[in-house]
């Protein structure tokens, strides 16, 4: 269990130090040793939680922590960033991700907080290693977000707790024991927590009715912090949702069905417009997350558990991928379209990039068009047997008008993406050929037979 603390925790130490950002890069890279192992290896005690919902999540976020720190060894000249901006994002990320595999790996609700509030603290700091006013601007407006997310959380947690504390004594706190004694807790003071703590998850993941502070953040930061909130941060608030949620789903699954139904498909609706009128690809792939999001929270709880997992994994990859090309596209041609994909001397960047543009709106073969498949086969399914058929009909076709919305835009921004210009010269860093190469094997990895085994076993 230490051992995944531990490369964080290095980090971080190292930070004070002269920075080889090929040694912080091996060093990110000794986490996967670990998490394999614990795969194997579930385990429960007083403070953590190991089974194979976590597993899988810590394992895919941790893919994603390892290709931050491979990204470090070319930002410098990327960024021109100054060797104490540079101490400074692997300071911060140390405790971000230490803060995340707590909470990930937690089993008390209480530990589970902390580690998000690690996270949420640090990232203040990461957003203004790039030093401007809009940078300093964006950390405070986090800082403000943030704290209104995370209070949300901590209420919801002692209502929760208050709810279940006659029943379960201090075993209250425990996910675990809540999960297994859901049937025994005070449904009503339960449901009330329930409903602050997951509105707190869903603002801290961009949803309604702050949608726009998430994409205002991750365009004033540098490139790795926005790969961090899409494939590790939402990681550690996605899982305390699915947490959350099989214990509510025992509670009253109707109540739970219709709060986050309505929630999603509204957050859906306003993302899908403010996505058609973006002018800037941080700001789409920002956005788009938050439409996967919902579709992930949607397909949970409608039963798609296997549906939601694959969407899950394929997004935690596509979109840092795309947070990190953003750092090759944009060269010298900050916030345009026109000309991104040409400009290479080796045309396997640009078909790379766009298989990527192309793969996180669900064209086949990406991970995402089978979860899609998945999920809305789920959602008619589970209303079949709770007589609302043709209420779930209208919503899926809603959803798929506005996914499709969503879709029209990415082609969009694709085929601008292929107009040659004169002046659109780009450099790539072995380290970020290495980066992409690392997301595309793992992305085909998910498309695997016993990968799809896998996650079908997850929450059998």
């Amino acid at each position: 269990m230490v051992f995944i603390l531990l490369p964080p925790v290095i980090i971080f130490i190292l930070s004070f130090f002269k920075i080889n950002k090929f040694f912080m890069a091996t060093v990110a890279s000794m986490v996967l040793i670990p998490v394999i192992y614990i795969m194997f290896n579930p385990f429960v005690n007083s403070y953590f939680y190991v089974d194979k919902l976590n597993s899988y999540i810590l394992l895919i976020s941790s893919i994603v922590g390892i290709v931050v720190g491979l990204s470090g060894i070319s930002m410098p000249q990327r960024l021109k960033l100054s060797e104490n901006a540079i101490k400074r994002f692997y300071r911060f990320f140390g405790i971000f991700w230490l803060g995340v595999n707590i909470s990930i790996l937690s089993n008390n609700m209480g530990l589970y907080w902390i580690g998000l509030e690690f996270a949420t603290l640090s990232t203040v700091y990461m957003i203004k290693v790039k030093n401007s006013p809009f940078a300093n601007r964006e950390a405070w407006k986090y800082l403000i977000v943030g704290a209104i997310a995370i209070s949300l959380i901590l209420f919801g947690i002692i209502l929760m707790y208050a709810s279940a504390k006659p029943v379960l004594g201090e075993k209250a706190m425990d996910f675990y024991s809540l999960v297994t004694n859901a049937k025994q807790i005070n449904g009503y003071l339960f449901e009330i927590g329930f409903l602050i703590a997951v509105t707190g998850m869903f603002i801290k993941m961009g949803f309604f009715p702050m949608n726009l502070w998430l994409s205002d953040i991750e365009r004033s930061a540098i490139y790795p912090v926005g790969a961090l909130f899409s494939g590790v941060l939402e990681s550690a608030i996605i899982l305390g949702f699915f947490r959350l949620s099989q214990i509510e789903m025992a509670i009253n699954y109707t109540h739970l069905i219709a709060f986050v139904y309505i929630y999603a498909i509204f957050t859906l609706f306003m993302v899908s417009f403010l996505i058609y009128r973006s002018k800037d690809f941080i700001r789409l792939f920002s956005l788009s997350g938050i439409e996967h999001m919902t579709l992930i929270a949607l397909f949970w709880v409608s039963g798609g558990y296997f549906a939601a997992l694959l969407h899950f994994g394929a997004h935690a990859l596509f979109k840092p991928a795309l947070f990190l090309s953003v750092g090759i596209l944009e060269q010298k041609r900050k916030y345009m379209f026109k000309g991104a994909l040409s400009g290479f001397k080796k045309p396997i960047i640009p078909i790379i990039i766009s298989l990527l543009l192309l793969g996180v709106i669900s064209l086949p073969p990406s991970p995402m068009f089978f979860s899609e498949i998945y999920g809305f086969k789920a959602m008619i399914d589970i209303s079949k047997h709770m007589n609302y058929f043709l209420t779930m009909i209208f919503a899926v076709f809603i959803i798929l008008l506005l996914i499709s919305l969503i879709f029209y835009k990415f082609v969009t921004v694709y085929q601008e993406g292929l107009y040659e210009e004169k002046d659109a010269k780009k450099i790539v860093y072995k380290s970020e050929i290495i980066i992409l190469a690392i997301f595309i094997i793992s992305l085909i990895a998910l498309l695997l037979p016993q990968t799809f085994s896998y996650i079908e076993g997850i929450m059998s």
